[in-house]
């Protein structure tokens, strides 16, 4: 029998909630496994694209200046 073949056998004979519970560990492992870029970087693509989002809607910086301090200033 393969591993393959054994931990399929296994997750069989758990109840569902304990299956999503293996299902979500797989994912995170799979996660762990993946290339991932510096944080940096990812950080900097990420505001790129939020910042292209609010042109294309019309926001400019001094809205989203002007949100930010609207809500710190609520009580």
């Amino acid at each position: 029998m393969t591993l393959k073949e054994i931990l399929l056998r296994e997750i069989e004979t758990l109840p569902e909630d304990r299956q999503e519970n293996v299902l979500a560990f797989v994912r995170f492992l799979k996660v762990g496994l993946a290339e991932t870029q510096p944080t940096e970087h990812q950080f900097a693509d990420a505001l790129a694209r939020a910042r292209a989002i609010a042109a294309s809607r019309g926001i400019t910086e001094q809205d989203v200046d002007a949100e930010i301090r609207a809500v710190r200033t609520e009580p």
